[in-house]
């Protein structure tokens, strides 16, 4: 008899659908809640990329637009890196800005550098650069050498628990002379 009853019992339960909604949402809701995490956390870090970047071509930018400059005016230019990176913090951003110059040898070398010296400091002046994408610069021309490093931490530490560093550069050529001179820079 109570074999019976099991029997019509399990029957019902099998025909009975009511629940089938929440218990498919129960097995979908974890998979589609990391995934909108994960386009959370990805656009968030796309975003600093992109920001750090435009800090580097920006710093660049602006030095190759002076006819002349200083270690107060790229101190000044670095304060402008940092408000771009704006709502991320600002603190994990290195900014280098470098004049490169290449002699009659073909080889490129530092004229003057400088940096806000978190992660980058200044290039040696008369080091060589070697890092330097091919036919960007000619014999006796200069450009200017911007370059970031922005060191990443996701939200979620558990998803990327040691970050991501990301570095770009930007080659500009002096806008107004041939050449921008920095009064104070160690040479």
């Amino acid at each position: 008899m109570r074999r019976a009853a099991d029997i019509g019992l399990l029957r019902r339960l099998l025909r009975d659908r009511r629940g089938v909604s929440a218990v498919e949402f129960a097995l979908v809701a974890p998979v589609m809640i990391t995934i909108y995490f994960g386009l959370v956390e990805f656009s968030q870090g796309y975003m600093a990329e992109r920001r750090a970047s435009h800090a580097a071509s920006m710093v660049a930018d602006l030095v190759a637009q002076s006819g002349g400059t200083n270690i107060r005016d790229l101190e000044s230019t670095f304060i402008i890196g940092d408000m771009i990176m704006r709502p991320f913090s600002s603190t994990p951003l290195s900014i280098r800005v470098s004049s490169v110059t290449v002699d009659a040898r073909g080889v490129a070398t530092v004229e003057w550098s400088g940096a806000n010296n978190r992660n980058l400091t200044g290039r040696a002046p008369r080091s060589v650069v070697t890092d330097l994408p091919p036919g960007v610069i000619s014999t006796g021309e200069t450009l200017i050498l911007g370059e970031t490093e922005y060191a990443y931490q996701s939200a979620f530490a558990q998803v990327i628990p040691n970050g991501v560093t990301f570095r770009r550069s930007y080659y500009l050529r002096p806008r107004t002379t041939d050449r921008i001179a920095c009064a104070d820079c160690p040479v």
